[in-house]
């Protein structure tokens, strides 16, 4: 029994090939074509509107890296001009430390005076 099954499934699927095979035939049959002239015009017409697009995204890319850069370039200027006048303003600072910090020699620093005080 197992067998009769098995050769009935395989001409249910050449039946089912066959049958789609024709099918799509006919189908194939139904479609209207399109002329060459029509072929060649949609195709210029599908190539001319990729250009178009081609180009405005080129264009919109070029701004906006221009853009992009000014921004960033500015913002990066701000931030060098606020990291100077930082900078200008703790170096008074960090000179009147350092003075402070001659003055009062601290012995720890000093080797010399550690050797000499034992």
């Amino acid at each position: 029994m197992a067998k009769d099954e098995k050769n009935k499934n395989k001409k249910n699927v050449k039946e089912q090939k066959s049958s789609f095979i024709k099918e799509s035939r006919a189908e194939l049959k139904k479609v209207s074509w399109p002329t060459p002239k029509e072929l060649a015009n949609d195709t210029a017409t599908v190539i001319g509107i990729v250009l178009v697009v081609a180009i405005i995204v080129v264009i919109l890319d070029f701004l906006f890296l221009r853009f992009n850069e000014d921004v960033l370039y500015k913002a990066e200027q701000n931030i060098r001009n606020k990291a100077t006048t930082t900078q200008v303003v703790e170096q008074p600072n960090n000179e009147e430390n350092q003075e402070q910090n001659n003055e009062t020699p601290d012995s720890e620093s000093n080797p010399e005076t550690t050797e000499n005080a034992e």
